[in-house]
């Protein structure tokens, strides 16, 4: 049985097509990590949630980009109320903060939604 030239033209572009897109591989990303994270004490009716980031960026060409840390905040006044807050990652190691009022707790935080970078090539 012999085959047409379009079905050999057209199995030709989907094997190269393929091979293009393996070779490109999924998107790059830092590897991201909180380390030391805490609480201050209330003042002027407000405390600060800080952490240490550190940022593994040796996959990427670039050394910044954003990120989210999601966050479970309780009240004794209101409902539990989940968040996400924007910050932006630096290779090595940096610090992320947020304010939060005096009568606040985050009771769960997570590092979410951590955009692609270009990879290193």
């Amino acid at each position: 049985m012999r085959r047409s030239h379009p079905f050999i033209l057209l199995a030709a572009s989907l094997v190269t097509f393929g091979a293009m897109q393996a070779a490109a591989g999924e998107p790059c990303k830092p590897v991201l990590s909180l380390l030391d994270v805490r609480i201050s004490e209330p003042r002027n009716l407000q405390r600060t949630w800080s952490g240490v980031l550190v940022a593994d960026a040796s996959l990427c060409s670039t050394t910044s980009g954003p990120f989210e840390i999601e966050f479970t905040r309780l009240k004794e006044t209101a409902p539990d109320l989940r968040f996400s807050e924007r910050f932006t990652w630096a290779s090595g190691r940096s610090e992320v903060s947020i304010d939060m009022w005096w009568d606040e707790w985050f009771e769960d935080y997570r590092i979410a939604h951590i955009a692609a970078c270009p990879c290193r090539g």
